[in-house]
């Protein structure tokens, strides 16, 4: 399913708008003429970007939220409704990782890390997609990451959280066949964003482990990502080196593949 058209009344709402993947792509979707409602904890980040986006004769809004809040993501289509606006594309971009092994991992730190990658997900795909139905118009992109495919040793909970999303979008792309509605899952590998940094990876530790060749930008991923939206693609991987990778990944029995990952992953070292 196609990208709905951009209208003046109707919006894409982008979550983690505020930095990285989640800045580029809100940026992608101003160029191709979709007004935006850019969410995110850091109302100077948001207000900086909607500026920008405005100056450019974009429609841009800013609604601070936490999205590990439930409260808060129950408030956003109510939001929305109140600046009279119709949400045709939802972004599910925020997300954050922890680092190191679950034997000294920090429960409370894990728990608000899944409550953002995966049940922010999930909630607000039941809050956003029900109307996108009835109106026979919409689309969904979720974030993930090329973790998802494997397990991941050293950040075990970040990647089942995005196998989750991965798994997730692809069976909400299949309920969506012929209600002019589509899903799309872009699996991003190593971005220059500063993410791994805010997760206790160093730039270093992460070019040792992933090498230059695998490295996407920002504005890359949200190209590819909306491509695809565009096409209906249930799944995208940016970057021919990444989808290489993730081919030759699945063929690898994960029995051999994991401990290898466990091996050079930044989160293991002692």
């Amino acid at each position: 399913m196609s990208l709905p058209l951009p209208s003046p009344d109707r919006t894409a709402v982008v979550t983690g708008a505020s930095s990285g993947i989640g800045e580029a792509i809100a940026r992608e979707l101003a160029r191709r003429g979709f007004g935006v409602t850019l969410v995110a904890r850091r109302a100077d980040k948001l207000e900086a970007l909607a500026t920008e986006l405005r100056a450019r004769g974009v429609r841009a809004e800013v609604l601070v939220a936490d999205l590990a809040d439930r409260d808060a993501r129950a408030a956003l289509p109510e939001h929305i409704v109140d600046l009279e606006l119709t949400p045709d594309i939802l972004v599910n971009n925020a997300g954050l990782s922890t680092l190191g092994p679950v034997a000294r991992s920090d429960p409370a730190a894990e728990i608000n890390m899944i409550e953002v990658d995966v049940v922010a997900v999930a909630d607000l795909c039941s809050r956003f997609v029900p109307g996108m139905v009835e109106r026979h118009r919409g689309t969904v992109l979720n974030v993930a990451s090329t973790g998802a495919f494997q397990p991941l040793p050293g950040q075990a909970a970040y990647g089942a959280g995005k196998a989750f999303v991965l798994s997730y979008t692809q069976g909400l792309s299949a309920e969506l066949r012929d209600t002019g509605v589509g899903a799309t899952v872009v699996c991003p590998g190593p971005v220059d964003t500063g993410f791994g940094e805010r997760a206790g990876i160093t730039r270093e530790d992460a070019e040792a482990a992933l090498p230059s060749f695998m490295w996407e930008t920002a504005e890359e991923v949200a190209r590819t990502a909306l491509d695809a939206l565009s096409k209906g693609r249930a799944v995208a991987v940016p970057g021919t080196a990444n989808r290489v990778v993730t081919a030759a990944g699945r063929l690898i029995p994960n029995r051999l593949l994991v401990p290898r990952i466990a091996k050079s992953h930044p989160g293991l070292r002692s």
